[in-house]
């Protein structure tokens, strides 16, 4: 997964445009740990506009919109339609999507549409449904439509949205964002893409990679449940054994 969102930002570097403009960004924490009290945390996404190396220019000049892009650990997604057969719900059809972020927020400084086209904001994986249109399938309308009910899912578990109004400018080439990951949150290797419009077009981009990791007790269960499946599994019985033993007993009582 971490290999996945690398390339995604090798990628988006590579192909940035040569212009006057240079995107000096930060975000504010590298590693956000995940204890039994995590409720989510809160993220800020700050940067400045200024002259590219060498430019003969030593002021930019805007206006500049910028749109903020957190993916999560990439996963293939595979979404499933129930139907009603005689009276027994059952999984009838199904399609699988590849390198699916498992996060995905967008914050922009405007409307999506009045920043840039659907074009642009498609080719650069801004717009969720983007991440839907690679489907292993042959299908193209089955595939939108498990896509949108895909992302309409992952939106209402709070790990899909879009804040047309998260960016703000206090200066004129000053932005900030600010977002919070929710308490379900994957763990895993995150980046946070920024790109910078003027007139439409991408003038700068820039990425920033972070971690959300679990700790302490939480992390020896993950990671037991992961290296040491049969073990995790046997234990898991026995306790749910003992517990409804010991229930039993109180209750008798």
């Amino acid at each position: 997964m971490s290999r996945l969102l690398l390339l995604l930002a090798a990628l988006v570097l590579a192909v940035a445009p040569a212009r006057a403009e240079r995107l000096v960004s930060q975000v504010s924490n590298e590693t956000i740990e995940i204890t039994s009290s995590f409720s989510g945390e809160r993220m800020n996404f700050f940067g400045t506009i200024i002259p590219d190396a060498g430019s003969e220019d030593k002021f930019v000049t805007g206006p500049f919109h910028v749109v903020v892009v957190v993916l999560g650990p990439t996963q293939n997604r595979v979404a499933r339609q129930m139907s009603n057969v005689f009276g027994v719900w059952l999984n009838t059809d199904q399609v699988e999507f590849s390198n699916f972020p498992s996060y995905f927020h967008v914050l922009s400084s405007g409307r999506l549409t009045d920043i840039t086209d659907i074009t642009t904001l498609t080719t650069n994986l801004i717009l969720p449904e983007s991440h839907t249109l690679p489907a292993s399938t042959t299908d193209w309308w089955k595939s939108a439509i498990f896509g949108r009910e895909l992302v309409r899912l992952m939106t209402e578990q709070g790990l899909f949205g879009v804040q047309e109004n998260g960016v703000n400018f206090p200066a004129d080439n000053f932005y900030s964002a600010r977002l919070t990951l929710p308490s379900n949150a994957p763990p895993g290797p995150y980046i946070a893409l920024t790109y910078v419009f003027k007139n439409g077009e991408i003038i700068a981009r820039k990425s920033e990679g972070f971690a959300v990791r679990k700790i302490g007790f939480e992390r020896f269960l993950a990671l037991s449940a992961v290296q040491q499946p049969f073990l995790y599994g046997l234990v898991c019985v026995i306790l749910a054994l003992f517990t409804g033993w010991l229930g039993g007993v109180l209750f008798k009582r």
